[in-house]
């Protein structure tokens, strides 16, 4: 077998890797990134880039049928040309692609291989019949929809979010599986294009990982559009229909399935690490897959390091980007960055969006500590009402012995972005003394930050 050596090497382009590469690059190190299917990952592919780009022509139909409300009138009925709106995402993810193998074909050190890597041992790879080694070597390879073995999954036909971005048509009747981030987008999307849309959770409320007011008000905001939301889901099965595909949904007797033309699975995912030859390494891993690693990203194994969804630290483009900071500057920088020093922040792409950072205000309470906490319906922000868009709630919770902010979230228009000024507040571990006499630009929904904090008030 023909061996190679190189300075380093990234198994997966996904976000981190091609990163890397680009540090590495830089500092005359020769890298090996091999990649078995798309440059980009998860997000350029499949992810982010596609789905925003379809909630924006979803949005963008929703606020057409509504255009009595801003004063103009659509003649007929709003026609969704599906063709075009897949056509329009294919572009963004193509695009995308291109940019990211137009980048690593120009870094000079670098050379991108295409493939199925395995190890042979702690600093070596085979791929495509070669043997690679390296002294370093970085895992970056995400992760995968789960389908869970659900009675009757098998008999039918699902959907993950892989096939859903690629989906030209519209269906009848999509019937989400799983209440969360990725489920809800859809969902909304779906609905907005004329679907009818039905939610299936197993557990009591929505995004069960959120505080019980914000799942309450997102599920008040779905049902509004027309949404049915089924949660206490306690029998969930498939079998097919003359309509479709049926979906039981609880186990009383006169519970009637939702009968869909369409099923999305989103009801969580998995790390890519099956058949990596991780055996041959040593690299452990724990019971769900995800690869063990230390506050640095390095496996049990030395040089051997992981990135991204694969390492279970973080489920998002931004924590698989900052990944790659960590390990850059810790390994090129000569500065010592952990990964438990990272404020866990997120946004639910709905509309309007959910940003969020830090605790939720139910794992404040449980810390023990004296704490702060003011609240505000959107209703009470001129933006919001400017927009005609007035869903959702500002709230935000602190220490109040330490006065510094532990967790907020912005569930209203301009949520996602708003969410920043807390986030960079908190990074930067300043006082609310010190955000609360900001004098913010006006008309923002961030400008209601600074006036929140002046309502901040004990809790009881």
């Amino acid at each position: 077998m023909n061996e190679r050596n190189f300075d380093a090497i990234i198994i997966g382009a996904g976000q981190a890797g091609p990163s890397l590469a680009g540090r590495l690059n830089d500092v005359g190190m020769k890298v090996a990134i091999i990649e078995r299917h798309l440059v980009g990952g998860t997000c350029v592919n499949t992810g982010c880039k596609p789905t925003k780009t379809l909630v924006a022509s979803a949005y963008a139909a929703h606020t057409a049928r509504r255009g009595q409300d801003y004063g103009f009138k659509v003649d007929g009925a709003v026609k969704i040309d599906m063709p075009a709106v897949a056509a329009r995402a294919r572009k963004v993810i193509l695009d995308s692609r291109a940019d990211n193998e137009n980048w690593l074909a120009a870094m000079q050190n670098v050379e991108l291989i295409r493939g199925h890597a395995r190890f042979t041992g702690a600093n070596s790879v085979e791929v495509n019949g070669e043997q690679l080694t390296a002294p370093r070597i970085f895992i970056n390879v995400g992760g995968r929809a789960v389908v869970p073995d659900m009675p009757g999954v098998h008999d039918v036909t699902v959907l993950t979010n892989t096939d859903m971005v690629a989906l030209d048509e519209l269906p009848r009747h999509l019937v989400v599986i799983g209440g969360s981030y990725i489920g809800l987008e859809f969902a909304q999307m779906y609905r907005r294009f004329g679907a009818e849309v039905t939610i299936v959770e197993r557990m009591d409320r929505l995004i069960a990982r959120e505080d019980p007011d914000i799942s309450e008000e997102v599920r008040a905001i779905l049902e509004r559009e027309g949404i049915t939301v089924r949660t206490g889901a306690n029998c969930i099965g498939f079998a097919k229909h003359e309509n479709g595909i049926a979906v039981s949904v609880d186990c009383e007797k006169d519970s009637s399935p939702a009968i869909g033309s369409h099923v999305l699975m989103a009801v969580g995912r998995r790390p890519n690490t099956d058949d990596l030859g991780f055996d041959r390494a040593g690299i452990e891993t724990d019971a769900r897959g995800y690869i063990i690693v230390d506050d640095e990203l390095q496996t049990n194994v030395a040089g051997v390091y992981a990135m991204g969804d694969c390492n279970g630290r973080g489920a998002f483009t931004h924590t698989a980007y900052n990944d790659f900071e960590i390990v850059a500057a810790n390994l090129l920088d000569g500065e010592s960055r952990k990964v438990s020093e990272r404020l866990t922040g997120h946004a639910l792409y709905i509309d309007p969006p959910l940003g969020r950072i830090g605790v939720t205000e139910a794992e404040a309470v449980r810390s023990g500590r004296r704490l702060l906490h003011a609240k505000r319906a959107m209703t009470r922000v001129g933006r919001a009402v400017e927009k005609g868009e007035t869903h959702g709630f500002i709230k935000i919770v602190a220490d109040a012995d330490a006065r510094r902010i532990l967790g907020a979230a912005i569930l209203g228009t301009g949520g996602d972005e708003a969410i920043h000024g807390i986030l960079d507040m908190m990074n930067a571990d300043q006082s609310i003394d010190t955000l609360r006499w900001a004098v913010p630009i006006h008309p923002t929904v961030s400008e209601l930050i600074p006036t929140i904090l002046l309502d901040l008030k004990v809790s009881l």
